[in-house]
């Protein structure tokens, strides 16, 4: 495994070692102790969560607040997205900076995601398959989120907006400001 900072403090890009033969592919995706080495964060995950997307189909922004916020290790089992997080650590060196990567089945990488950030993800391919481990529990009550086209985060998508699919709620998010003042 190689662990690469981001431009985000305590955010990782994970890339897996990938063993390739006649047979195919073979990877380990999660090792707590290496990633503990490697990052300096060791990080006890109790729930694996899984979502299928079509292509255009926008998730996010989301996180868990307050006590409840969540660390999360995200990756495509199968097909594209553009990955995006945010830092909404008042005390963070890069709150409210932005991050993003794609994430497939091609390169297997993956993102850690640390407490206090928002994240989404938008796929690219005909339809993707998205899972992700977390540090705590979902509690309905702790979810917030961001609109995805704020103007203050200016995210580059880089898709058309007019063909983005996102839920009713996605669609209705405040903006950052709304939901940090």
């Amino acid at each position: 495994m190689q662990v690469e900072e981001t431009p985000l403090k305590d955010c990782f890009l994970i890339k897996p070692k990938i063993f390739e033969d006649h047979r195919g592919i073979f990877l380990e995706t999660y090792h707590r102790k290496r990633l503990a080495e490697l990052t300096g964060i060791d990080a006890e995950f109790v729930q694996d969560n899984q979502s299928v997307s079509s292509y255009g189909v926008l998730r996010g922004l989301h996180y868990q607040k307050g006590e409840f916020a969540q660390t999360k290790i995200v990756r495509v089992i199968f097909g594209k997205v553009l990955d995006v997080v945010v830092d909404l650590r008042p005390d963070s060196p890069t709150f409210r900076k932005t991050y993003s990567a794609i994430l497939d089945d091609e390169n297997l990488h993956q993102l850690y995601v640390p407490k206090g950030f928002g994240h989404g993800f938008l796929t690219l391919s005909e339809k993707s398959v998205f899972a992700y481990k977390c540090d705590d529990y979902y509690r309905p009550g702790s979810e917030g989120g961001i609109i995805y086209n704020d103007p203050d985060l200016n995210i580059d998508w880089n898709f058309p907006e007019n063909e983005m699919i996102l839920s009713e709620k996605d669609r209705n998010l405040p903006t950052f400001k709304e939901a940090f003042q």
